[in-house]
């Protein structure tokens, strides 16, 4: 069975089509500038030359009809028909409360996930374009929805809920969602699988380490508490992002610097973090270099980076009452082995011993830890587009 796992931005479309015996992915793609002029589609099929398709695409509908179309060329397709793609997987930013898994898209679902978008503006709308682009070419194949926050959803009230007037949450559901819910979840199973232990019976820390950064607590297979929050920008420094910071900050730079709340979201989101400490980047890669050369300020964003997620994992092994295993996932967390080595270097009260041979990886499942380490310590390539499938694959069969 061959599954098209489909991720919508708002001009941009990411895909693969994932055969599922094997899991293997047959072909991959990004379809970039929809709506704009100087549309392209660069797609990569398995075992063949990459392929740029240079065609205006005035909308998703467009977009996903010139992937489809790349899909069963005679000489860079990778299926013989349409006929072969049994189900598309949609990757959804927020389902809110509603969506505690993946599930089959039907007209309900596109309702709430409309209500849904003013808790993501910006990724909601872009994505439910996706999926009616898909229905309008592709009627009759079945469609499942895969949400950011749907595996947060297992947190308890304590983790979830802010201390605000109780209104807050009832009438504007304001609350702690979480994102990188399947990147989260497809980590801390692989793990699990890694260490050879049913995922019910261990607590892992997962780093999800990107240009966008979260830190999850899962207990027995169940996410209990993640350092994002109502939106991405809560939580550890980040590439532009300012994480955790008193929210008195905004209502101060209103009145000493003049600006309105509107322009200081914009720092917080847009010129903070990692970019604003150091002045030059948000690009790790540049802020190694930078700090290898001696730039100071450079040095601190990695250092404020690195502490502030080691706060985390130490809050989140309190929360779990213990860990049995630390995970690193994302382009950070799979490749910049300083930045692990600094990060656990100060957890040895945690029982960590890590091993510097081992640590010096990049790309692929590895375990970096010692073997008399007490707290195991794993790098997990993560792969949203397979747990997507998966997922789909359990929503259209599970009847």
């Amino acid at each position: 069975m061959h599954i098209l796992v489909i991720n919508c931005g708002s001009s941009s479309l990411k895909y693969q089509l994932i055969s599922m015996k094997h899991e293997t992915v047959l072909a991959k793609g990004l379809a970039e500038r929809i709506g704009i002029n100087d549309s392209l589609l660069t797609h990569s099929p398995k075992g063949k030359d990459k392929v740029v398709v240079r065609k205006d695409m005035k909308d998703h509908i467009e977009a996903i009809q010139i992937v489809l179309d790349a899909l069963v060329d005679k000489e860079h397709g990778v299926i013989e028909d349409m006929s072969q793609i049994k189900a598309v997987g949609h990757r959804v930013v927020h389902g809110g409360e509603d969506f505690a898994g993946s599930v089959c898209i039907n007209d309900d679902v596109i309702e709430a996930l409309k209500n849904n978008a003013t808790l993501a503006p910006l990724h909601n709308p872009a994505n439910i374009m996706g999926i009616m682009a898909c229905r309008q070419i592709m009627p009759d194949v079945p469609m499942a929805g895969t949400f950011d926050t749907a595996f947060h959803q297992t947190m308890p009230r304590e983790s979830y809920l802010y201390a605000l007037p109780y209104s807050y949450y009832t009438d504007y559901k304001v609350r702690r969602y979480g994102f990188h819910g399947t990147s989260h979840k497809y980590v801390s199973q692989r793990v699990a699988e890694l260490m050879e232990k049913p995922y019910d019976a261990i607590k892992t820390v997962t780093c999800h380490l990107g240009n966008g950064s979260s830190i999850t607590a899962v207990d027995r297979g169940r996410s209990v508490d993640t350092s994002m929050g109502m939106t991405p920008l809560e939580g550890v420094p980040m590439g532009t992002r300012s994480g955790d910071i008193d929210p008195s900050i905004i209502e101060f730079m209103e009145r000493e610097a003049g600006m309105t709340a509107q322009e200081v979201l914009n720092d917080l989101n847009r010129k903070s973090g990692v970019l604003g400490i150091s002045g030059i980047s948000s690009d790790f890669r540049d802020l190694a270099d930078a700090a290898e050369t001696g730039n100071e300020r450079a040095k601190l964003a990695l250092d404020i980076f690195c502490y502030r997620i080691r706060k985390y994992i130490g809050a989140y092994a309190a929360a779990m009452n213990g860990v049995d295993c630390i995970v690193f996932t994302a382009g950070i967390g799979e490749n910049a082995a300083s930045v692990r080595a600094a990060i656990v270097s100060k957890l040895s009260w945690l029982g960590i011993e890590l091993d510097e041979e081992k640590n010096n990886t990049r790309g692929r499942e590895a375990r970096i830890s010692t073997p008399d380490s007490k707290v195991q310590v794993w790098v997990v390539p993560t792969n949203e587009e397979l747990m997507i499938a998966r997922d789909t694959l359990t929503c259209i069969t599970k009847d």
